[in-house]
């Protein structure tokens, strides 16, 4: 049974925690919050730390998850990478180029494999459209839109998000997902035009057009919107020959034959504690955590959504979009 500690109970952790308990040989048997009240809402059996540092020191544990707010993620990572094999680290990587460029010098030195909240990698709609692009069914890629917005975020803990300092702003911690997928799919782009907001919240919105040889990609993310403005993450994908995209809650192909729904398989789920439900609840949370969890399981290396990967998505960001 592979023993994990849980670092960072709020809502990511939730997330997390609702993932172990779905996935077999996987046990929680550690939780740490500064929020006693957090920690117990999803201890369920596990040990509960006051202090992720006591679980890292303390708890015995094959894999540590870190589900802590941005600014804590180098110092937690790095005590992590000295205690176990396997570290999950919740995206972005980190705030600053220094500190993911520290984390990968201690990967190095202790040998410890990471793998990085990078999602999107793994949500079934986007795996499916790096299957069909790599397919080359419907000829090359002419242009792209990808597009994450939201409502404020006002439930970080002590309102952390909205602090540019701690979080990063919305380009770290929402316009990343989108960007790293890019990245992933696409490569590091010729040029790049980045327009950004100039009244209001720093980083609450950026957008950029992205162009390479033979293509251009757009991406857009912001969070500076009404509360009542639901959460949207959307792509329009234009080959040669068909259009894919992802609008409305809905997975469409197009082509000269008509349009039709992209129907992917959904599974079932149970929980402990005699839920059940369908894995599209947890979406590329879950599949994030079994592909992890198996590698964990089997002591093979992390070769998806790797520390490096982030690291370089970060370093694009900060560097060349942020600059």
């Amino acid at each position: 049974m592979l023993k994990v500690g849980l670092i960072g109970c709020g809502f990511m952790g939730t997330m997390h925690a609702n993932c172990y308990k779905a996935l077999d040989g996987v046990e929680l048997v550690a939780v740490a919050d500064i929020r006693p009240e957090k920690a117990e809402q999803l201890a369920d059996g596990a040990e509960i730390y006051a202090d992720g540092k006591d679980l890292i020191a303390n708890a015995n544990v094959d894999i540590i998850d870190i589900c802590l707010p941005t600014y804590l993620h180098a110092e937690y990572a790095m005590l992590a990478m000295e205690k176990v094999k396997y570290v999950f680290v919740e995206k972005p990587v980190t705030l600053t180029v220094a500190e993911s460029e520290a984390l990968k010098a201690k990967q190095k030195e202790t040998g410890s494999y990471v793998q990085v909240g990078q999602v999107i990698r793994f949500w079934d709609e986007y795996v499916a459209l790096r299957d069909i692009k790599n397919s080359g069914k419907y000829g090359k890629v002419v242009n792209a839109t990808f597009s994450r917005i939201s409502p404020s975020p006002d439930w970080g803990w002590n309102n952390w998000l909205h602090n540019i300092s701690l979080s990063g702003g919305a380009a770290l911690d929402l316009h990343i997902h989108d960007l790293d997928y890019v990245l992933s799919l696409f490569g590091e782009p010729k040029a790049i035009n980045t327009v950004k907001n100039i009244i209001g919240e720093e980083n609450s919105y950026i957008n950029s057009l992205m162009q390479y040889d033979d293509l251009v990609v757009a991406v857009e993310g912001t969070w500076d919107l009404p509360a009542d403005h639901p959460f949207v993450a959307s792509f329009r994908v234009v080959f040669e020959k068909a259009v894919v995209a992802m609008a409305g809650g809905k997975f469409m192909l197009y082509t000269e034959n008509g349009a039709e729904e992209i129907v992917i398989e959904k599974k079932e789920l149970s929980v402990a504690g005699g839920t059940s439900g369908n894995i599209s609840d947890l979406g590329g949370y879950y599949n994030e955590l079994l592909y992890f969890t198996d590698c964990a399981k089997k002591g093979e290396e992390i070769k998806q959504a790797t520390l490096l990967d982030a690291a370089e998505s970060l370093k694009f960001l900060l560097e060349r979009e942020l600059a």
